[in-house]
C-alpha cells in the first residue's frame, strides 16, 4: 500500500478506497518481539487526496497472538482499530493552516505515502497492556511460588491497613514496654 505522490497528483480532490487485506506478519514479528503471530489485517477506509494535505481514515482488524501477561502461554487477541492521520510534505507544512497542532501531522520524508509502516505502527499501539486467557480473566487463582505471591489491589490495602493497625508507633515503644511490664506488676 505504498503510493506515490506523483502519481496522487491525479486524484486531486478525490477520495480513493481502500480495501485489502495484507499479511504483515515478518515486518511486525522483526518490530516486535513479543509478538508470536498475526494473522492477515483486513484494511479498509478510504485516502482523501487534497491540494495541500493527505487525509486517511481506515479500519484494522486482525488477530495477534501475544504472551499471557501471567502464564506466558500463548493467546490470541482480537484488534480491531480505527486510524484517522493527516500526512504532508514539508513543504505543504510550512504552508498549512495554524488550526492544525503540529503535532496532528505525520511528514513524509519521501516521495511516496506508505500506508503500510502507518498500519505496522498502528497495530503495535495497539497491544493491549495485559493479555490473559479466557480461563485465566475466569479464575480467581493469582501467580504463587516460593516466598511470593501476586495478590490484588484490595488484599495489598487491607494487609497494608492490618500491619499499620497492629504496629506501634516507635516513639510510643517505650511506654508501650512500661504498660506491659506494670500490667505484670499487678
Amino acid at each position: 500500500m505504498k503510493y506515490s505522490l506523483l502519481e496522487l497528483r491525479k486524484y486531486q480532490e478525490q477520495t480513493i478506497e481502500l480495501n485489502e487485506t495484507l499479511d504483515l506478519k515478518e515486518a511486525v514479528l522483526a518490530r516486535d518481539s513479543q509478538v508470536i503471530d498475526l494473522a492477515p489485517v483486513q484494511v479498509s477506509g478510504f485516502l482523501e487526496v487534497k491540494a495541500n494535505e493527505y487525509f486517511t481514515h481506515y479500519h484494522l482488524t486482525t488477530v495477534m497472538t501475544l504472551p499471557s501477561s501471567r502464564s506466558l502461554e500463548p493467546v490470541a487477541v482480537p484488534l480491531s482499530v480505527d486510524v484517522d492521520e493527516l500526512f504532508m510534505t514539508p513543504e505543504q507544512f510550512k504552508m498549512r493552516d495554524d488550526s492544525i497542532p503540529d503535532e496532528e501531522v505525520l511528514i513524509l520524508d519521501t516521495q511516496t505515502l506508505d500506508l503500510e509502516a502507518s498500519i505496522i505502527d498502528n497495530l503495535l499501539l495497539a497491544i493491549p497492556l495485559q493479555v490473559l486467557s479466557e480461563e485465566e480473566r475466569q479464575s480467581e487463582d493469582l501467580p504463587s511460588g516460593n516466598d511470593w505471591q501476586v495478590i490484588s489491589e484490595d488484599e495489598y490495602l487491607s494487609q497494608k491497613q492490618a500491619e499499620s493497625e497492629s504496629q506501634i508507633d516507635p516513639r510510643l515503644a517505650k511506654l508501650s514496654a512500661l504498660l506491659d511490664s506494670e500490667d505484670e506488676d499487678k
